[in-house]
């Protein structure tokens, strides 16, 4: 194709475009009454028009069933965390039981470092890059305390080379054969949100493995926006929002993974919470915590349904494009 900077070649180009239709699945902000240019999809995703239908139908069922609306609604709210599974699972990579909806990024990123990070004498360092997400950096530190370590002894903070913006991945597996005899955590952002740096989560997680430590990722800017595999990139946990590139809306609910070698395991530590609580005896309030099964088991409190009917809004838009069913 020889192309031409004109408008009318754009213009030509604009409807060959295999993707076009999808614009007008979403709600765009008009700007003195015309559709603005939207370029802040990595801090907040556009509204998809059908999001409204999926609430709608919550707070419908919400006014005419009340409480049974939690075994009657049309998508029953005692297992609406299901109902997304499918769907994460095809944007991550993984299999379903190995991905849930549920909190905010944030709280799912101190969930997992609870499990993830459990530091000794020896190997108690964690492995990042320079300028992660603020949020992200205020985990590490206080995880890091509430271990009686100090920050800048236990964290590494890998920076590019002088005059470059992004890190190489050869450095970074460099750091981690360095340090491997006292790390215990690498945690990095998939994509980072201020280089946009694609990481090399399969090489990454690896070379983590080797060095005898665990392999988190922050997916707050990949997933939705990139290819993901992290079942057979072996990762151990990931977590990210979904307000960005899932089109979720303001404070949506985020989603956490855990590999299934893990998740499997009843007896690995965690915090734990009523929902997290086997299913079937999660009403018997009895004392004594047993997990359900995969990264349910991670689950703290019910799941919130208004914020949970946005997501699968969102999902929905996905099936079309990837052909996946987005109810479990």
């Amino acid at each position: 194709m020889r192309f031409e900077n004109t408008l009318d070649f754009a213009r030509s180009l604009d409807k060959k475009d295999s993707l076009k239709k999808f614009r007008a699945m979403f709600n765009i902000p008009r700007v003195k009454g015309k559709p603005s240019i939207y370029f802040t999809g990595n801090s907040l995703g556009l509204q998809p028009k059908n999001t409204k239908k999926f609430v709608t139908e919550e707070l419908d069922d919400w006014a005419t069933l009340g409480v049974e609306g939690h075994v009657h609604a049309r998508r029953p709210w005692l297992y609406y965390h299901r109902f997304a599974k499918k769907g994460l699972a095809t944007l991550t990579g993984a299999k379903p039981s190995e991905v849930v909806a549920m909190n905010q990024l944030t709280v799912n990123l101190h969930l997992m470092l609870v499990t993830f990070y459990r530091p000794t004498t020896t190997r108690f360092k964690i492995l990042t890059e320079t300028g992660p997400f603020s949020s992200d950096q205020y985990a590490f530190d206080s995880q890091v305390k509430l271990h009686g370590l100090k920050p800048e002894e236990a964290i590494i903070e890998l920076k590019p080379r002088t005059g470059e913006y992004t890190l190489r991945t050869e450095d970074i597996l460099t750091a981690i054969e360095q340090n491997k005899d006292q790390l215990a955590l690498i945690i990095i952002g998939g994509v980072q949100y201020y280089t946009g740096q694609f990481f090399n989560i399969k090489k990454i997680t690896e070379a983590g493995h080797r060095a005898g430590a665990q392999v988190g990722f922050d997916l707050a800017h990949a997933i939705g926006n990139v290819s993901l595999n992290l079942h057979n990139d072996d990762v151990d946990f990931a977590v990210w929002c979904s307000y960005k590139y899932l089109n979720s809306g303001p404070g949506a609910v985020a989603g956490a993974f855990v590999h299934e070698r893990h998740a499997s395991n009843p007896d690995l530590l965690r915090f734990a919470g009523w929902w997290g609580h086997s299913e079937k005896e999660r009403f018997q309030m009895k004392k004594g915590f047993k997990p359900m099964p995969g990264v349910d088991g991670w689950q703290l409190s019910n799941f919130p349904v208004l914020p949970g009917a946005a997501l699968l809004a969102s999902l929905e838009i996905f099936h079309s494009f990837q052909a996946f069913s987005i109810l479990a």
